[in-house]
């Protein structure tokens, strides 16, 4: 598995790794050379180029050297997105603002949905909190209202 964070030296790795067989050109055959047909699947996608198209570019190309240029492609196309996920963690104040306004729109949706569902089982919008009892009602909830004071 390729990450959008590897280095350009752990996708070598890992596409160096990759299970292929013997054959010496590049072709895609899905059923006959699935670890080949993935590769040309990866370069396609990333090159934004047509299976057909990719295995004619790399037809003078043996595995080893089919493998070279599937990384020169992996990596090229991966930089960009890869530096600017590290810019961004690398930005804590960035990061900071991003949490704290997720966390207020989640709030936001939740105290509406909650309302939403307060209102749908019958519960008076004063209500506050379903609090669990021992109340012998047979539920064992029962609905604490927000004007009434806690106490004994």
């Amino acid at each position: 598995m390729i990450l959008l964070t590897d280095s350009a030296e752990s996708i070598r790795q890992k596409v160096r790794k990759a299970v292929t067989d013997m054959t010496p050109n590049v072709s895609y055959e899905p059923v006959q050379r699935p670890g080949v047909s993935n590769l040309v699947d990866i370069v396609s996608a990333m090159s934004g180029r047509s299976v057909d198209v990719v295995c004619h570019e790399c037809r003078h190309l043996d595995t080893v050297g089919f493998k070279n240029h599937v990384c020169d492609v992996l990596i090229e196309r991966l930089r960009p997105v890869s530096h600017d996920i590290s810019r961004l963690l690398d930005d804590r104040a960035y990061l900071s603002s991003v949490i704290r306004h997720g966390n207020e729109r989640a709030r936001q949706l939740a105290e509406r949905t909650y309302t939403e569902v307060k209102g749908l089982v019958g519960l008076d919008t004063d209500t506050d909190i379903l609090a669990s009892t021992s109340t012998g009602t047979g539920t064992g909830w029962v609905a604490s209202s927000s004007s009434s004071s806690s106490s004994s």
